[in-house]
């Protein structure tokens, strides 16, 4: 049994369920960056949900064919702290990006999916990457497998629905779009820093 195999399963499906609050976190708040640009029309969501589904589709296979290459903790942490990285730049960069994109696409059609595509595209990749790469960290035989999985994905799902409404029902009234984003950053970093420190704290 690999090392990869006793680490602590909690911290993992922890993992998994933030990872999944953050990516429809984003995608809803997606839809408040746009929206003074391009509006609010059914044309802009199409354009948000069909970027965060390609994404997502690129980072699960990217993330299972990390997870074949000896995964650790310490690889997942990582994952996680890129996530967070190129996430920050939206707390400071998206108003001028997205002012930059209108002066040259105001077709609410396709500005919203260039829009989409340069702000969100990169980071909801590395946060799909996290659902697979996590499964292969708890999978102790082939024969569990599929178990394995399937809880690791209701997990992560369950976090992606308490996104959803937490962020349309509360969060947005709450705080201003860029202090959202800054706890999530935060949270992503924490996570990550504590997913390499056990990997340490277990080779000892």
């Amino acid at each position: 049994m690999t090392k990869t195999l006793i680490l602590p399963r909690a911290l993992i499906a922890c993992m998994a369920f933030v990872s999944g609050f953050c990516i429809m976190t984003i995608e809803m708040l997606g839809a408040r960056i746009l929206s003074p640009y391009f509006g609010g029309s059914l044309s802009v969501w199409g354009s948000i949900i069909t970027i965060f589904m390609l994404s997502l589709s690129g980072g699960y296979l990217i993330g299972g064919k990390l997870s074949t290459r000896s995964p650790t903790m310490t690889k997942f942490g990582i994952i996680f702290l890129c996530a967070a990285l190129l996430l920050a730049p939206l707390v400071y960069l998206s108003e001028m990006a997205m002012e930059l994109i209108f002066l040259y696409v105001t077709d609410p059609r396709y500005g919203s999916l260039l829009a989409s595509t340069v702000l969100f595209m990169v980071p909801t990749v590395f946060l799909g990457m996290i659902s697979p790469y996590s499964v292969r960290l708890l999978i102790e035989s082939v024969a569990k497998s599929g178990e394995v999985a399937g809880r690791l994905y209701f997990v992560s799902t369950l976090g992606s629905s308490l996104g959803t409404l937490a962020t349309s029902f509360y969060l947005v009234l709450w705080f201003e779009i860029n202090t959202i984003l800054i706890f999530m950053t935060a949270s992503l970093i924490v996570l990550s820093a504590i997913a390499i420190g056990s990997d340490k704290w277990s080779c000892r």
